[in-house]
């Protein structure tokens, strides 16, 4: 097992190139995690030299991305830092004057292949069963013949002279020794025929000038290992301590990939999952808590976090648990700030932020109470709630109790019962300081009020509830509906109440509800 000393240094580079993924975030945490338990420094460095798949924004949301979770960083293209620029395009001066090195060591050469030539040597290759890779043809070029080549105006790319014979070792801090053959090590490209690094010269050189002590990153990055291991020795530099981290996997165990589940981190955002459950979540990927626990703090994890704790199968990403895990991380979270949250993220309808989230309307934090309980993300809310705020359509034969679509009462009989339910309501005051003579609006008072009328009318009370249920929320399916009609208040429930005795009869009379 590698040791971790302290302090140490990590970083997060991301490339440009879209969306902040899922998956760079749990590398992101993990480094963060390190850094943070050792006293050591988080980094962020954007690797933006593939200018083909640049994408304007990508890096701002990307920044955003690790905002909205907390992981913050203590040096980057947008805080700054002692090592900088951050930024790889601009950093190329940097780069140039490394591989100037290399060339005069012997430990590089310049390749004017062309891009077709490539391709049909990988083709022949593969035909013949053998390595796909380079055929080093440039390798043996005079100085004289490259400089003429060079002066000509030929393109050229440098690629690395990996050595034809021995082995080359490294430690992998989560996989153990790992050994590979010189001879299966491409001559990889270093530095394009554009003047931009490609990712093997570009991480290995800021790695090591911006003091990186610890690499983590993706697994599938061990194959380029050993190049980097070389590269590092070719520099007469001592390489990092490297971390393989399993690739988050779909529940069918491919790669988890935006075709299967959503790999957008801000997308979760906007679809009303807490930044708490998102890194909760990312915490339990490939990681184990020591006392098995699932539901936990950043904080918690931060406290607990190892990476002899990190396994090698590759994760699955479960949307079943994410969403019970961000139900849970809702319910633990004080009302209040539930009640903030939604209002922050544009997850209340304006209408009800007329109605009930003014100054002086308690009526919303009753309703998010009743929510509370029942969601599994934010954006839901809207939805389930938009009958306190209006009225909504509905078609009027719901009125009619049924079981399993088949009515357990008549029109008749269920016209008669909402009629005798608007004048139970009718007498009942309008709060608890309301009439002696006459039960409160309030929850507990007015369920007790509608079972002794549907024991009078001889009806069970889940069909007098649920007639009474779509009269006043306009649904099948609801917050608990006393609960309800007492955020509602006594005014509006009855209004209600008229308007579906009032639908319900005209229905009846145009034949359109039969008996």
């Amino acid at each position: 097992m590698i040791e971790t000393p302290k302090p140490v240094r990590t970083r997060i580079a991301p490339s440009p190139t879209g969306e902040p993924h899922i998956g760079n975030m749990y590398v992101a945490l993990l480094n963060w995690a390190l850094a943070r338990q050792t006293g050591g420094q988080f980094l962020v460095r954007i690797e933006d030299t593939d200018r083909t798949r640049f994408v304007d924004g990508a890096e701002r949301m990307f920044l955003d991305a690790l905002a909205w979770l907390g992981l913050d960083h203590d040096e980057g293209p947008d805080v700054g830092g002692p090592v900088g620029p951050y930024r790889q395009s601009e950093r190329l001066a940097i780069y140039e004057g490394e591989v100037a090195r290399l060339l005069s060591t012997g430990h590089a050469y310049r390749c004017f292949c062309t891009a077709e030539r490539l391709a049909e040597v990988r083709k022949q290759r593969q035909k013949a069963g053998g390595e796909t890779g380079y055929d080093r043809l440039c390798r043996g070029l005079a100085p004289e013949d490259v400089q003429k080549k060079l002066a000509a105006g030929e393109k050229a790319t440098v690629r690395l002279a990996v050595p034809l014979e021995g082995e080359t070792r490294f430690e992998d801090g989560v996989r153990g020794p790992i050994t590979v053959r010189n001879e299966t090590i491409d001559d990889q490209v270093l530095l394009k025929s554009d003047g931009y690094p490609t990712y093997h010269l570009a991480s290995v050189v800021d790695d090591h000038a911006m003091r990186i002590t610890h690499v983590v990153r993706a697994e599938e990055w061990i194959i380029s290992t050993p190049k980097h291991i070389l590269l590092y020795g070719a520099l007469g530099w001592n390489p990092p301590q490297f971390f393989h981290l399993p690739l988050i996997r779909n529940p069918d165990r491919s790669k988890l990939s935006k075709r299967k589940n959503p790999t957008n981190v801000l997308w979760y955002r906007e679809q009303g999952y807490l930044a708490e459950a998102v890194t909760n979540f990312l915490g339990m990927l490939g990681h184990s808590m020591p006392d098995g626990r699932e539901v936990f703090s950043r904080d918690e994890f931060l406290a607990q976090f190892s990476l002899a704790r990190v396994g090698t199968t590759g994760p699955v990403f479960d949307m079943e648990k994410f969403e019970w895990l961000n139900g849970e991380w809702i319910r633990r979270l004080p009302l209040e700030k539930v009640a903030a949250r939604l209002k922050a993220e544009g997850f209340v309808p304006k209408a009800m932020l007329e109605k009930f989230a003014g100054p002086g309307a308690p009526g919303f934090l009753a309703i998010v109470r009743l929510m509370q309980e029942r969601l599994k993300k934010l954006s839901e809310f809207a939805d389930a709630t938009a009958f306190f705020a209006e009225r909504l359509p509905y078609d009027p034969a719901e009125l009619v109790p049924a079981k399993k679509d088949k009515p357990t009462r008549t029109p008749a009989e269920t016209l008669s019962a909402l009629e005798r339910l608007r004048s139970a309501l009718a007498a009942a005051p309008a709060s608890a300081a309301g009439e002696a003579d006459g039960p409160a609006w309030e929850a507990k008072a007015l369920e007790e009020l509608v079972r002794v009328l549907a024991e009078e009318l001889g009806w069970k009370p889940a069909d007098l509830f649920m007639s009474l249920r779509v009269a006043v929320t306009c649904r099948k399916v609801s917050t608990p509906l006393f609960e309800t009609m007492e955020i509602l208040g006594r005014e509006e429930s009855l209004v209600r109440l008229d308007e579906a005795i009032e639908n319900f009869g005209a229905l009846r009379l145009n034949n359109e509800v039969t008996e």
